[in-house]
């Protein structure tokens, strides 16, 4: 594999959403790396990963986003730990090996996620919306921080989860962090909004949601309505992305 160019992508469907290749694009220019370049790779599917992997020269790491952040992981040669134990993977280092290349599977959610919290993060028992790879990651730093975590989805029933319809006052004056790991209110439909009961927010909540593209989703907007406090996900971004891009330079092996 050559060293030159350095390539970085992102794969997922669809990706008309995401900001990383603008990103690593401005990192690239103001670090003065002028052989390193992003790309976004649309994947119909995610067993086109070796072949896309096979076929682009000088490509050395991926980004994973909606829906492949759990199902890439059969296509991985190793897992770091901590990407094993939250069972999602959002980025991949492609190294040379005897077969060609070697792909191994990292999480920097969890760690951008933990980082882009406030100083004065005081909450003890978390709501998240969504039961996905990004979920996974959130739900995994919160038990780390040791907050009680409580989950709803739309389509899953099972211990620890809820559903949409099951969050009244009761939770709420429980679990006054509120997270969402849903891809609802992302653009391009940005008038959706998670089936919050917002009238029973208090300014004791806070509203975190992973989208940053719109700035303000219909959620966040309703939230500081409420008087809550509120947090998009473009910290996040930034901080997983940094944290990608030293995996990727072999900062961690």
């Amino acid at each position: 594999m050559n060293s030159k160019p350095c390539r970085f992508g992102l794969i997922g469907y669809p990706l008309e959403h995401t900001a990383s290749a603008r990103y690593f694009a401005k990192k690239f220019e103001r670090e003065g790396l002028s052989d390193y370049s992003y790309s976004l790779f649309p994947l119909m599917n995610v067993d086109e990963v070796r072949h896309l992997i096979s076929g682009t020269p000088g490509l050395q790491g991926l980004n994973v986003t909606i829906p492949y952040k759990q199902s890439i992981i059969p296509f991985l040669d190793r897992l770091d730990p901590v990407a094993e134990e939250i069972g999602a993977v959002n980025t991949v280092a492609i190294r040379p090996s005897g077969q060609g290349f070697e792909l191994t599977g990292y999480n920097t959610d969890a760690e951008g996620f933990r980082r882009s919290l406030r100083p004065d993060f005081h909450h003890k028992q978390g709501l998240v919306l969504g039961t996905g790879g990004s979920s996974k990651a959130v739900t995994y730093i919160l038990r780390k921080m040791s907050l009680v975590v409580l989950k709803a989805s739309r389509t899953l029933k099972q211990e620890g989860v809820i559903s949409y319809q099951e969050i009244n006052g009761d939770i709420l004056e429980k679990y006054t962090f509120i997270v969402n790991c849903t891809p609802v209110g992302m653009f391009p439909d940005v008038y959706a909004v998670p089936d919050l009961p917002f009238s029973l927010l208090r300014p004791y909540h806070e509203v975190y949601d992973l989208i940053y593209n719109p700035v303000e989703t219909m959620l966040l907007r309703f939230a500081r309505e409420a008087g809550t406090k509120v947090q998009n996900g473009q910290k996040m971004l930034e901080l997983q992305a940094e944290l990608a891009f030293d995996i990727w330079m072999g900062a961690r092996p």
